[in-house]
Order: C-alpha cells, then sequence, then structure tokens
C-alpha cells in the first residue's frame, strides 16, 4: 500500500476554500447592519420632524456603538482566521496581513 504525502495548504489556499473570518457570523452581520441601516433612517426622519437635537444626538450616540461593535466584531474574525493562517505560512503575506490589521486598528482608533 502506496502512502502519499500531501502537503498541507497555505494560507491563501486556506483563505480561498474556507473565506473571509467573518463567514460563520455572515448572518448575524447582515442583521446588525440591517438594524444600523434602520437607525439611520430613523435618524433622517428625525432631522426632517425637526425632534430635539439632543434626542437625534442620543440616536447618533446609539448608532455608533453599534458600528463599533461590528468593527470589533469582524477586526476579531480577521485577527483569528486571516492573520493567523497568514502568520502560520510566513513570508510576505504575514507581513501584509499585519500591517493590514496594525493599519486597520489605528483607523479604528482614531475614529
Amino acid at each position: 500500500m502506496a502512502t502519499s504525502i500531501v502537503a498541507a495548504p497555505t494560507a491563501a489556499e486556506c483563505h480561498e476554500h474556507i473565506g473571509h473570518g467573518y463567514i460563520n457570523s455572515k448572518d448575524d452581520y447582515l442583521k446588525r447592519l440591517k438594524r444600523i441601516e434602520g437607525q439611520a433612517r430613523g435618524l433622517q426622519k428625525m432631522v426632517e420632524d425637526e425632534k430635539y437635537c439632543i434626542d437625534i444626538l442620543t440616536q447618533v450616540s446609539a448608532m455608533t456603538k453599534t458600528l463599533q461593535a461590528v468593527a470589533i466584531g469582524l477586526l476579531e474574525d480577521h485577527l483569528s482566521h486571516c492573520v493567523v493562517d497568514a502568520a502560520v505560512a510566513g513570508g510576505p503575506e504575514a507581513e501584509a496581513k499585519i500591517k493590514g490589521a496594525t493599519d486597520a486598528i489605528a483607523r479604528l482608533v482614531r475614529s
């Protein structure tokens, strides 16, 4: 009986077959984003209806927190999936993924 040795898939191959890090939570992210879309429409209506400024700002704050929660979740998924896979593979892909994650964190901190 001949035994063949199969090389482990590269990070790029895993990425291609498994999907993005958020794929297992895709439905949850879509629900959250639809909720955010509804919040944005609600804000537009509040302005159209000339609601009290503080009430509008309160809703903006709620929407901002929801967006931040989506961003943190996506970042966590990216780090635990895409960056880890690339780090295992090593080389320029790992460096690029780490740089991309670092840049994304910097954008989130500034916002």
